[in-house]
């Protein structure tokens, strides 16, 4: 499956009475509580002993991943088009690769 079958096919259970602002909301709020699912696994891993649960937190990066693709969705993007100029703003950043001095001293 490429990216672009995974957002048509989880925004198949997308919610259809909500109004694209709705999606967009829905869309960034989820992605917040999502991540912040992620991260309380890693804060449990290093800060209360537990074990790092790996399946958990490919399930949670799953529902990052949807929330996404919603998001994508209610600016009317795909999600290939959202990772290409990702990559290219990566490259501008870092035409070598990560540079810490590029990353320290870094112009937008």
């Amino acid at each position: 499956m490429n990216i672009n079958e995974y957002q048509k096919l989880a925004m198949t259970t997308l919610n259809p009475e909500l109004s694209k602002k709705d999606v967009l909301i829905n869309g960034v709020m989820g992605l917040c509580g999502e991540s912040g699912e992620v991260i309380d696994l890693v804060k449990k891993h290093l800060a209360q002993g537990h074990e790092l649960d790996k399946e958990k937190m490919i399930k949670e990066l799953g529902d990052v991943a949807w929330y996404l693709a919603e998001t994508a969705y209610a600016l009317d993007v795909d999600l290939e088009t959202v990772m290409v100029r990702n990559i290219e703003k990566l490259k501008a950043r870092y035409p070598q690769g990560f540079d810490q001095n590029r990353s320290i001293n870094r112009h937008e």
